[in-house]
């Protein structure tokens, strides 16, 4: 950058944050688009990079991106009752260590209590590795 001001750079950082972009900064991104638009007609493959638009109907019955193989194809959605029922209680919210440490062990839940167990081992191992660290 031939002309490198510290303050401008504060304010686009300033700018992330609050997700405000300076008026310089979307010029320079405007500036930047046109020139790349403008190489890729020259060189006339300017629709190579667009990527095909899919059809609404291909969207709601194929799960894109998860074949990880080089062969194959995108696998179908199925109905919910094709897949197993520990699926739908993956993002429910479970009690954190300082809700667990406030109830009564005897009346948590199996797993609630293996769940205590496992946050209050690495809590433990926490506090043990800060305390033997070297300073």
């Amino acid at each position: 950058m031939k002309n490198f001001n510290p303050r401008m750079a504060m304010s686009w950082t300033r700018g992330l944050k609050h997700g405000v972009v300076p008026r310089h900064a979307a010029q320079l991104v405007e500036s930047r688009s046109l020139a790349i638009a403008s190489k890729a007609k020259k060189g006339g493959k300017a629709d190579a990079g667009k990527t095909p638009a899919l059809s609404q109907e291909l969207k709601s019955t194929t799960v894109f991106g998860a074949n990880i193989f080089k062969e194959g194809s995108d696998p179908k959605i199925q109905p919910d009752s094709e897949y197993p029922d520990w699926l739908w209680h993956l993002l429910d919210k479970r009690p954190v260590l300082s809700e667990l440490r406030r109830k009564d062990p005897k009346t948590l839940s199996y797993e609630d209590l293996k769940r205590f167990v496992k946050l209050d081992n690495r809590s433990r191992i926490k506090i043990r590795n800060d305390l033997n660290a070297k300073n």
